[in-house]
């Protein structure tokens, strides 16, 4: 359930008998010719879809992340890590400070990996809390769905369009598109990187069947229920 269909007294409720929530992040930046937001929208959907049938309150998805590399294409919002793991720090401490202590993120960015790191320490400094990192669409059982279809999946490829994620009246290149080499992209600027890459694609195709991508869906939907239902070291004590 969305903690934006809920009011205050409704969680209050809820803390009575579970403690845990799940914090969505993304990344609003470019995806070639799906929506900007594509990362924002996965994220969230993915943890709602895991989430309603538990019960558990999804967090409004975290809509901007580290994304320097792509600033050289508009609508790119890009955060300095510092800062953009600040903003978890406090979340975090928000919550705990209400009486939550299990806490999952289901992340939809590769930028926002240094998350795992400061969700464990933060977890280490407060006992009795758990931060549970999800980078959902690369999880093990949800990437070997996609690799059963194509081996050619990454950024702004089929591997990322989804209905959700699709804009309407944009029409996509039929052809695959050479993949890009990784080592080149990662020692450029941002304006080397758009140079490189032109539509922004790292490349693949840009689409396949739905029956396909709908699949990798429902395997990432489980995934995600799973660990919030079974991936806990221990079942903390409510307080109250």
């Amino acid at each position: 359930m969305r903690i934006a269909d809920l009011n205050w007294m409704q969680v209050e409720d809820y803390l009575r008998g579970d403690d845990r929530i799940v914090l969505p992040m993304g990344s609003t930046e470019q995806h070639a010719y799906l929506s900007l937001t594509t990362d924002n929208r996965l994220a969230e959907r993915v943890a709602v879809e895991a989430a309603e049938p538990l019960g558990v309150p999804v967090l409004p998805v975290l809509p901007y992340g580290v994304a320097p590399s792509f600033l050289a294409y508009p609508g790119t919002v890009s955060l300095p890590v510092q800062t953009f793991l600040t903003l978890v720090r406090d979340i975090l401490d928000a919550l705990h400070d209400q009486g939550f202590r299990r806490v999952l993120v289901v992340n939809g960015h590769g930028g926002n990996t240094p998350v795992r790191t400061v969700g464990q320490e933060w977890a280490a400094a407060h006992p009795g809390a758990q931060v549970l990192h999800h980078d959902w669409w690369m999880a093990p059982k949800t990437m070997a769905a996609v690799r059963r279809i194509d081996l050619e999946g990454r950024h702004a490829s089929w591997m990322e369009n989804f209905p959700w994620t699709r804009l309407p009246g944009v029409e996509l290149p039929p052809d695959k598109k050479p993949m890009v080499d990784m080592d080149v992209l990662n020692r450029l600027d941002p304006a080397g990187v758009r140079e490189l890459l032109g539509d922004g694609s790292f490349g693949g195709l840009y689409e396949r069947p739905d029956e396909e991508i709908l699949e990798v869906w429902r395997v990432g939907v489980e995934e995600t229920r799973e660990l919030l239902e079974r991936g806990w070291s221990c079942e903390p004590l409510v307080d109250g």
